[in-house]
């Protein structure tokens, strides 16, 4: 039995997929933090919280499949050819200012890119947890009973 039907499953993975390459992003930001005309960037996760919205509500479009909207069939595909699926470059990043600019362009600002980093990373852990304990309710289902 296959856990790539499963709703729940599909989001966690998708969400925690997210996350990962969120934390790249701040990563980047915070070695930029002293490149003179860098702009702080982020993950635009505003359409990754529609494709999970509707994949909740609706199951998705694909069967329960979590998938991304795209303009064009040939953006953001993956081996298997199933949008928002692949690795590195799925998500649409954006330019983020902080809420300061030095003299030199530079719009990085650490301690929003460490605050950041470290909401990130409980959403990631938080997201986690429930894959792990949903997995464990699964495991539960599926075994005998009195073991």
């Amino acid at each position: 039995m296959s856990i790539k039907g499963i709703a729940v499953f599909d989001v966690l993975r998708g969400t925690m997929s997210m996350l990962g390459e969120r934390q790249k992003v701040l990563a980047r930001n915070i070695a930029n933090a002293n490149t003179p005309g860098f702009v702080a960037k982020d993950i635009d996760d505003k359409d990754f919280s529609k494709v999970l919205s509707s994949t909740v509500a609706g199951r998705g479009a694909q069967g329960g499949h979590l998938s991304l909207r795209v303009s064009d069939p040939r953006h953001i595909t993956s081996a298997h050819g199933v949008a928002g699926q692949s690795g590195a470059g799925k998500y649409k990043v954006v330019a983020r200012p902080d809420s300061e600019t030095t003299l030199n362009g530079n719009s990085v600002v650490l301690e929003e890119q460490v605050m950041r980093v470290a909401e990130t990373r409980m959403r990631y852990e938080a997201a986690a947890g429930l894959y792990e304990k949903s997995m464990g309710l699964l495991r539960m289902a599926i075994s005998r009973p009195g073991r």
